[in-house]
C-alpha cells in the first residue's frame, strides 16, 4: 500500500504524518510506503518546519531529511490512499481528481475531524503530533 499525506504547504502536518506513519508501519512490520505533499507551492524544495522536526525528534522520529513538494496529478496514479489533513485541502485535492477512481482514493485523515494547522501557534505542535499518531494507528488498524 502506498499512502500520501497531504496538507497545505507540506511543512507542518503532512511531513509529521509521513514520519509518524513510516515509524508506525515499521513497528507493525508492514510493507507500506508513505509520502507527503502540499496543495500549495510556497515551500517546494524546503525542509519541514523546524517545529515539526523538533516535535518529531522529541518522539524519536527523524523527519529532517524530508523535502517539501506539491501535490501533482500523478499522485493519483502512484498512491493507493490519499489522506488529507483538513476540509479545505480535501476540496483542493478532489478538484484535481480526473474521475471517480481518483476521488475514491481521497479521504479526510481523521474521518470527520480536521488536523488543525499549527503554523501560527507554536503550542499546537504537540497536540497535532498526538492527533496524527492516533490517526496513523487507526489507518493501520483499518487497512492491515
Amino acid at each position: 500500500m502506498k499512502i500520501l499525506m497531504v496538507c497545505l504547504g507540506n511543512i507542518c502536518r503532512s511531513p509529521l504524518a509521513e514520519g509518524i506513519m513510516k515509524h508506525a508501519v515499521k513497528e507493525a512490520g508492514l510493507d507500506w510506503e508513505t509520502d507527503s505533499a502540499g496543495t500549495g507551492n510556497w515551500h517546494v524544495g524546503d525542509p519541514p518546519d523546524r517545529r515539526s522536526v523538533r516535535v518529531a525528534k522529541n518522539h524519536g522520529i527523524d523527519i529532517s531529511r524530508q523535502v517539501c513538494r506539491q501535490f501533482i496529478l500523478n499522485d493519483f496514479d502512484t498512491s493507493d490512499l490519499i489522506l488529507v489533513m483538513d476540509k479545505n485541502n480535501l476540496g483542493n485535492v478532489l478538484a484535481l481528481a480526473r474521475n471517480q477512481q481518483d476521488k475514491a482514493k481521497v479521504k479526510l485523515f481523521l474521518g470527520d475531524k480536521e488536523v488543525p494547522d499549527p503554523y501560527f501557534n507554536n503550542a499546537q505542535f504537540e497536540q497535532v503530533f498526538d492527533l496524527i499518531e492516533t490517526g496513523c494507528a487507526d489507518v493501520i488498524k483499518a487497512y492491515s
